[in-house]
Parts: C-alpha cells; sequence; structure tokens
C-alpha cells in the first residue's frame, strides 16, 4: 500500500496534464470495438474489474469497449494473445500481477516477456490477498490465526490451504506462514476461488487464501472468517482484520495489483490518450466505490509508475520462489 501511494505521488503534474491533453482521435479509423483481454472467466475479480473499467472508458473514449474473456493458465494465454495482437489500440490486456510477474518466475517458456513485448498503460488498483478459516473446520465462532495455528499442530496432517492456482503467491505463501507459526500446513491448489470456497464452506478444507470480493459474502454470513490480509497495510475494506506483519510474518508484504497493457510497438499517442482516459476513470468517485465494493483500491498511475510497479512485484515475488525452492515447470 506504501508503494502505491509512493508511486502516486511521485506522479507528476506535468504527465497528468500530457494525459488530459491526449487526442482520441490517434485510434484507429475502425468501427469494431476496443477488446479488453481478461485472463480470466466471467464473475471473477479480474473480469469485474475490466468490465467496471470498460464501461468508463467506452464514455471517455466515445466508442464501443468489450471485455475478451480468455481464461486458462493463470492469465497466460490472454497475455499470449495480447502478444500476438496487432498494436492498433483495438486491443489492450487488463492484468493482474501473478500474469506479469510470477508466471514468468514459474513458468520455462510462458510465450511473453512482460518487460518487451507489453506496452504499460496504467494502474488500475490494488488488490490484497486474505487468510479465511472455516469456521466449521476450527471449533471457534471468531477463530484467529492464533488459534488455527494451535489447531493444526493438535491436527498433524489435517492443516491443508486452498489457493486458486498453483505456483501463485498464495501457494508460495502457505510454506512461509507455515515456518512462521510452527506448524505444518500444505497447500492445496483449486482452479480458480469459486471451489475453493465451496470446500470451506462446507469444512471439506481448514483454511485458504483468496481476495476480498471472493470471500467476503461468506464471511459476513459466518461460514468463514478472515484472520490476515497482506499488504504493509489494513484494508479500508477490512478495518479489523491484521497485516501479516502485524501477526509477526515476514515476505508477504507485496499486495497484488491490475494494470493496463497494449501490444509492444502500441504508438505514443495511443498510449497517452489510453492512460488519459484510464486516469479519468480510476479516479472517479464512482470507480473508487466500485473498486471497494469488491475488496480493491482503486490506483491512478502512469506508464512509468505501472513499470516501478513491476519491478517491485518481481523482486518480492523472486524472493517467495526462492524461499521455497521451487523450480520452474
Amino acid at each position: 500500500m506504501k508503494l502505491a501511494a509512493r508511486l502516486v505521488q511521485q506522479l507528476s503534474v506535468s504527465a497528468l496534464i500530457a494525459f488530459a491533453l491526449a487526442p482520441t482521435s490517434t485510434f484507429a479509423q475502425s468501427d469494431s470495438p476496443i477488446r479488453i483481454l481478461v485472463g480470466f472467466s466471467p464473475g471473477g475479480s479480474t473480469d469485474m474489474i475490466a468490465r467496471h473499467l470498460a464501461l468508463g472508458l467506452q464514455r471517455e473514449l466515445g466508442r464501443p469497449v468489450v471485455v475478451d474473456n480468455k481464461p486458462g493458465a493463470g492469465g497466460q494465454i490472454a497475455a499470449q494473445a495480447l502478444k500476438q495482437a496487432k498494436p492498433d489500440g483495438l486491443t489492450i490486456f487488463l492484468s493482474n500481477s501473478h500474469a506479469i510477474s510470477m508466471i514468468p518466475l514459474t513458468v520455462r517458456q510462458p510465450g511473453y516477456d512482460p518487460a518487451k513485448d507489453f506496452s504499460p498503460i496504467a494502474l488500475v488498483a490494488l488488490i490484497p490477498d486474505v487468510l479465511v478459516v472455516s469456521t466449521r473446520s476450527v471449533p471457534s465462532s471468531t477463530p484467529s490465526l492464533k488459534d488455527f495455528a494451535a489447531w493444526a499442530k493438535a491436527n498433524p496432517g489435517k492443516g491443508n490451504v486452498g489457493v486458486p492456482a498453483p505456483a501463485s503467491a498464495p501457494d508460495f505463501a502457505v510454506s512461509m506462514i507455515s515456518a512462521e507459526i510452527s506448524a505444518q500446513l500444505v497447500s492445496v491448489p483449486y482452479r480458480g476461488e469459486a471451489p475453493l470456497i465451496q470446500d470451506l464452506i462446507a469444512g471439506q478444507i481448514p483454511a485458504g487464501i483468496g481476495s476480498i470480493a471472493a470471500t467476503l459474502p461468506a464471511a459476513k454470513e459466518g461460514k468463514i472468517r478472515i484472520v490476515a490480509i497482506n499488504g504493509m497495510a489494513r484494508s479500508p475494506s477490512l478495518p479489523d482484520v491484521p497485516t501479516y506483519g502485524e501477526l509477526g510474518i515476514a515476505g508477504y508484504e507485496t499486495v497484488g495489483f491490475t494494470a493496463l497493457y497494449a501490444p509492444a510497438g502500441t504508438s505514443d499517442a495511443l498510449v497517452k490518450a489510453y492512460a488519459a482516459a484510464a486516469s479519468k476513470v480510476v479516479g472517479s468517485k464512482d470507480f473508487s466505490e466500485k473498486m471497494t465494493a469488491l475488496g480493491a483500491t482503486a490506483v491512478q498511475g502512469a506508464p512509468e509508475d505501472v513499470k516501478k510497479m513491476m519491478h517491485a512485484a518481481d523482486a518480492s515475488f523472486a524472493s517467495m520462489v526462492k524461499r521455497t525452492g521451487f523450480q520452474p515447470q
């Protein structure tokens, strides 16, 4: 969160003026809608952010903007599609940090190099992960991380923690949390958050890591309890939930981000036009409120700010991967 705040503060007045003056006439003369590629199925947090962004961009740019879902491989398929797209302004990509910074570290041949194949446009949002405990598994109406640790120690071999995908930040975080709380925890990868939440509610798995948007509905019903959140500060959406750092667990401070990208080779004029429109949308009260409802935080940022965020995520994720001894597959 502090990094994001610094990036926003560093966004110069001259850059904002340039964004505001960027012309929309630089877009290709075509009746085709602008496509926002999303690497996940409809209904997920990244997809919902993309749909809110698409509506705003459509208003700002005065032309149709649609979300094109290409789910699979943690966003890898959509990223590959962006690489192959023409740099004409008709195809852009809204991605979370997993596809941008984690996949290149964990997949031998991902089929793209974000630094070479993508042109950053704008930051859009920060999305922290939360650790949740099933109230059916851990015998407490208000279980804490301390309660879960005690339960896991008393029930060896049962300390499973579900994560939305293998070789993801939550996946690697499980081993870090396990070492810090001195309890035997095992990461159990799922194919997305929906089945993970279902198993948590049913008590089929005692704990899990997921987004606020995916976990909050069940938490409000008392079926699961959110016990920790990553990042440098507590989330405005969950002011009573402590960070891992507050609980004495280091190494999981980097919050996932979403940002907008164009194919490499896209003209500076197009990138500026998109950055101008995205800055207005993301900075609006309406968009901010929608992000809060999703458990995310709207964050404005220029192309250079996206690059800084990418570099920070690259370093943090590399440390997590190295710490677990994972080898690229």
